[in-house]
């Protein structure tokens, strides 16, 4: 398990979550969240929530902190902070 590496982008953080490489940000938050097709925003409120409606959905910043659990970070740092 690890966590992500300060400097990294979001396209990597997203990357390494889905175990996946070169994918680009929409594409590497899809396979993380289990979907396809969706835009990166779309995706990873439905990995934060599978029944969330489309009406309900948080923000970048606030859905990855939803996701790691954090409060007040930026997308990126909080996605970093998630160990897998």
């Amino acid at each position: 398990m690890a966590l992500g590496k300060d400097g990294s982008s979001l396209t990597a953080e997203l990357n390494r979550l889905a175990g996946t490489t070169g994918k680009a940000e929409q594409g590497a938050a899809n396979t993380y969240a289990g979907t396809t097709g969706l835009g990166l925003n779309a995706a990873l409120n439905i990995k934060a929530s599978g029944s969330r409606q489309p009406s309900a959905y948080k923000g970048l910043n606030a859905v990855c902190n939803e996701l790691a659990s954090t409060t007040g970070k930026s997308a990126v740092a909080a996605l970093r902070s998630i160990n897998v």
